[in-house]
């Protein structure tokens, strides 16, 4: 089965999408309604350079203190390609997004795939995550919200105990596509990184990897520039020929004119 490119299928209700020994089959919708319900092109290249970088850490080996998995955040899941990509190869997942985008194809996605998953597989947890709740609101022990501006009903598939910080890994795709969303998804990410550093004095400040596809040269130069001296992230494109070589490894051998304008960013706060 190949890999196709996200524009080419956004047309295909429900997707047979490969990874690895898998193949996920994840609904999605493209009626305009939002753009968090169809596959995009940065989350097919992030859930590929983190399969290839993430390939030599043992999941049993426990990077946060006390876990018996590495534990990663998603903000902005959509279709939940990269948190079932990482839960596969052995990551405790928590992935966020918007209730519209959680009840519309979020939620069935993983509840579909995740019992087809290995019993090596880590556990995924659905929450919903509004970036523009401010942090001091922000809760960890309910299983189906962390930060929403309303109550919402039960739309998370959880299990028991809930995942909390501390976070081993942050990522994003595809969430930087209109200024109003940069100060928001910015302060979300330095909050998650603070709340991991003070739920455990043995870890280190989590990476984030923020995969982009740079439509808006002057918007994306504002974000990393906000990264950097608003919030003192310390901010690294991942190389072009990394990137490559990953999405080669994974299948997509696609034209370099399909994918061009995607770039990896690495964000590490100064601790």
């Amino acid at each position: 089965m190949s890999l196709r490119p996200a524009h080419e299928t956004k047309h295909i209700p429900l997707l047979d999408y490969p990874f690895r020994d898998h193949v996920f089959h994840l609904a999605q919708r493209d009626n305009g309604a939002t753009n968090g319900t169809g596959l995009w092109l940065g989350a097919q290249c992030l859930t590929l350079y983190l399969a290839d970088l993430l390939k030599n850490k043992s999941p049993s080996s426990g990077l946060s203190a006390g876990a018996n998995r590495p534990r990663v955040i998603e903000l902005g899941s959509g279709i939940g390609l990269s948190a079932l990509a990482l839960a596969s190869i052995g990551w405790d997942v928590i992935a966020t997004d918007l209730p519209d985008v959680i009840s519309a194809v979020l939620s069935s996605n993983i509840s579909r795939n995740r019992v087809q998953l290995p019993p090596s597989s880590g556990g995924i947890e659905v929450r919903v995550l509004d970036w523009t709740v401010p942090p001091d609101l922000w809760v960890w022990d309910n299983p189906q919200s962390i930060a929403s501006h309303c109550v919402e009903k039960s739309l998370a598939v959880h299990q028991h105990p809930i995942l909390a910080p501390p976070f081993d890994l942050i990522i994003s795709s595809d969430t930087l596509y209109s200024a109003a969303l940069v100060t928001p998804l910015l302060r979300a990410l330095h909050e998650l990184c603070k709340v991991s550093i003070a739920s455990s004095p043995e870890v280190r400040s989590p990476p984030i990897y923020l995969c982009v596809e740079r439509r808006d040269p002057g918007l994306m130069d504002h974000a990393l520039s906000e990264a950097r001296d608003t919030w003192k992230f310390k901010v690294e494109r991942v190389p072009h020929k990394r990137l490559a070589r990953a999405m080669d490894k994974g299948g997509a051998r696609w034209e370099k004119g399909e994918w061009d304008d995607v770039e990896i960013w690495k964000l590490s706060l100064h601790t």
